[in-house]
């Protein structure tokens, strides 16, 4: 049984409103009742973990360690080698207007259609919300994945692969094959044909679009804070960055699950690997090392995801990292919002049991993730 994907369930209910469904896996349960944490492989088999309860009754789901690839080679059937690691001198992102907070507003759509066909395979096309990650070593031209439907990588985006890419933060890729590969890896991304880009879901005509308005980033500390978006569907590396300067503010990208990406009939949900604050996007947002406290390592893991007019929204500890973050965390409503629950991370302790994290319910308006 592979088990180099490793998915963390926090299966729960909620008595408000049909369940936020997993990253990959989804149950419905009704029921007032909360169930233990489920580890998966890819291909949705259980292996042994622990048990566990979360205090906000909801089903929400966080990679806690997938392959750096996330695929399986069919005629080996071993994992793909890694393709995400820190580069040695990792530089500052660049390519689009605003480097990595790309050139939209907030919730200004883009409004210049990709034209396939015209844009060359070497590099990704910036612009419109689509952003370049160049720091991630291994891949050239600002791709944050390169895969093929059999599972390989590439270091360059090329015929026949999924050359993947991020979108600037609150934004979510529209690009994947409706046809996904039959062993359960996911792909997603731009075709290259003929060394040139096309897209592989023609129903939308740009590469990025806005989640809900439902969720934003605060900052009440002194530091930055590199929160760090999985790709999916994709490698599920952890290299979409979003910056959130200290004291400042930035969108959370909440997907709508009614709408969005899913894998084997069940929706799917944003989810953010969260490194200490003072780490830079180029040193957080990527592959890291055991140990090394950032990217897969990083302490927090943020899910995020909105279905039936709800928004769900939660804290979970990595169990990867034990150390406690450099910082607290805590979701609440803005102004006039109603929000169900209460989650937060403070002084080493999550909401509820304490060691298990956490969800809310948004039912109406606005909430935030403050830092503090």
């Amino acid at each position: 049984m592979k088990t180099s994907f490793i998915t963390l369930l926090a299966l729960a209910t909620a008595a408000l409103a049909a369940p936020l469904q997993g990253h990959k896996h989804h149950q419905h349960d009704k029921r007032a009742i909360v169930t233990k944490i489920v580890y998966v492989d890819i291909y949705g088999n259980p292996i042994t973990g622990p048990s566990s309860t979360v205090s906000a009754a909801i089903e929400t789901a966080a990679i806690v360690n997938p392959s750096p690839a996330q695929a399986i080679s069919t005629s080996t059937g071993t994992n793909a080698a890694p393709v995400a690691t820190a580069s040695a001198s990792a530089g500052s992102s660049s390519g689009s207007t605003g480097g990595i907070n790309g050139d939209l507003n907030p919730f200004t759509n883009p409004s210049v259609p990709f034209e396939d066909g015209k844009y060359s395979c070497d590099s990704v096309p910036v612009g419109q919300g689509v952003i370049s990650v160049d720091w991630i070593a291994g891949l050239n031209g600002g791709w944050t994945t390169i895969m093929s439907e059999t599972g390989n990588t590439a270091s360059t985006c090329q015929e026949g692969y999924y050359c993947s890419y991020a979108c600037q933060a609150g934004m979510s890729k529209t690009q994947w094959p409706s046809a996904q590969p039959a062993n359960g890896i996911s792909v997603g991304g731009l075709t290259c044909q003929n060394g040139l880009l096309y897209r592989s879901n023609t129903d939308s005509d740009y590469l990025c679009e806005w989640g809900a308005d439902t969720a934003e980033f605060i900052s009440q500390i002194g530091q930055d804070v590199a929160i760090c978006r999985t790709d999916y569907p994709g490698s599920e590396n952890m290299n979409i960055p979003t910056l959130l300067t200290a004291g400042g503010s930035a969108p959370a990208s909440v997907v709508d699950s009614d709408t969005y990406y899913t894998w084997r009939g069940g929706k799917t949900s944003a989810q953010y690997y969260v490194n200490n604050a003072g780490v830079s996007v180029e040193n957080g947002c990527i592959w890291g090392t055991a140990g090394s406290g950032v990217g897969n390592w990083a302490p927090v893991v943020l899910g995020s995801g909105t279905t039936g007019g709800n928004t769900y929204l939660s804290l979970i500890p990595n169990p990867n990292n034990q150390t406690p973050p450099n910082y607290n965390i805590k979701i609440i409503g803005t102004s006039g919002a109603s929000v169900v629950g209460a989650c937060s991370y403070e002084n080493g302790q999550y909401t509820g049991s304490g060691s298990d994290g956490c969800t809310v319910t948004l039912t109406s308006g606005k909430a935030q993730f403050v830092f503090f």
